[in-house]
């Protein structure tokens, strides 16, 4: 009988659960888009962005919305720190990737990074969402021209979505790109 009321209650009152990856090269903004996500979409402040220190390691945001728990982890982007992505893959749902959308000379690093994530097979199925971030500085490129410098269409089949954000100031575009 035990086992029954709890099942019924686990069904009216539970919500589903998913992990989402942030990923990308250091200084591109995960952590900031972190923190107005969970200032958004949480009970609890997030950190304001002159108190954000770069990621060693991962951070970890839980967010409610549409009857849903999301857990986002912002695993750190620096050349050493990518080697332990793939321990977070297996029990990914999604993956956000961020690019700093006005840094030009690094952008060769973030697809790279891109690239080698969405080749492993734990992430075969993951949908995929890239921000290019950073639009509120001057030389930020838009969505279709890092969609067409990233080549998705060469480096994946899935349909995946590139968004122009400022995670600092909380501002979304009004279009994204779709490839795939």
């Amino acid at each position: 009988m035990f086992s029954l009321l709890y099942g019924l209650w686990k069904y009216l009152f539970s919500k589903a659960e998913f992990h989402v990856l942030i990923l990308g090269i250091d200084k591109a903004g995960k952590t900031t888009l972190l923190e107005k996500l969970k200032t958004i979409y949480s009970d609890f402040e997030g950190l304001p962005p002159d108190r954000i220190v770069p990621t060693v390691g991962l951070n970890i945001g839980r967010v409610e919305a549409y009857k849903s728990k999301l857990i986002f982890w912002d695993l750190g982007g620096q050349l050493g720190l990518r080697t332990i992505w793939e321990k977070y893959f297996e029990e990914a749902h999604a993956i956000v990737f961020v690019v700093d959308a006005a840094n030009h000379a690094r952008f060769d690093d973030a697809k790279s990074a891109l690239e080698k994530a969405l080749r492993h097979k734990d992430l075969q199925d993951a949908p995929l969402l890239i921000f290019a971030n950073k639009q509120d500085v001057q030389g930020a490129v838009t969505a279709e021209e890092l969609t067409t410098f990233l080549d998705l269409k060469e480096i994946d089949e899935r349909p995946s979505f590139v968004k122009e954000i400022s995670a600092y100031d909380g501002s979304v575009s009004g279009l994204a790109s779709e490839t795939g």
